[in-house]
């Protein structure tokens, strides 16, 4: 009985990292083929993947009541499910800003912190996986250091990427616009490596 409740919270935790690399995926997408018009279209598909997202860190939350024993602290699964959503959360906030800031063009350094998201969603699925035996895990310390330096390049382009729109761009709406979605690009960088980090300071201390 015990195996299939930890079953049931790695699950989960499976199920949230795929929704957040789902999301992830939507967004570089649509910063590849750009189209203004389709934005709000757009939305509604990222929304749809943020609200599942919710439900299975609801569903583990719910779970975690009555829950008498569980693979590891409960508050670490309370915070691994939060760091998770909390990917999937900023995601979708990179596309509303594009919507609401009236974004009409795309820019390429932008396209380029989208798919370090896609890099770094898809190692938190990869880490995630490693979950269930990070006692005897080969790759589990990689994959961390990996989400830890998608992160840091990220936090270079955003540096140069905020630097070139405030030295070339003369109209100050799309100033105004692109500062607040490189800003929530590079937080979606940041939660990436904060699962990272919680997964490794989880493994840390059950080690």
């Amino acid at each position: 009985m015990a195996r299939q409740k930890d079953a049931f919270y790695f699950d989960g935790f499976r199920r949230s990292a795929d929704y957040a690399c789902q999301a992830a995926k939507l967004l570089s997408e649509v910063m590849h083929d750009f189209n203004p018009g389709q934005l709000r279209e757009r939305m509604d598909g990222m929304h749809a993947i943020e609200k599942s997202a919710d439900e299975v860190r609801h569903d583990m939350m719910d779970e975690l009541v009555t829950a008498f024993i569980t693979p590891f602290d409960r508050e670490d699964i309370v915070e691994l499910g939060h760091v998770l959503d909390d990917v999937t959360d900023s995601i979708e906030g990179v596309l509303n800003r594009m919507y609401y800031d009236n974004v009409t063009d795309m820019r390429d350094d932008a396209v380029q912190m989208s798919d370090m998201v896609v890099r770094a969603t898809e190692s938190i699925c990869e880490l995630v996986n490693e979950l269930p035996r990070f006692r005897h895990s080969k790759t589990l310390r990689e994959l961390v250091f990996a989400i830890n330096t998608i992160e840091t390049d990220a936090d270079h382009l955003f540096i140069e990427s905020m630097r070139t729109l405030h030295t070339t761009c003369t109209d100050p709406l799309q100033v105004f616009a692109w500062h607040d979605v490189y800003r929530h690009l590079e937080q979606c960088s940041d939660d990436c490596e904060r699962v990272a980090n919680t997964i490794d300071s989880i493994v840390m201390k059950n080690s």
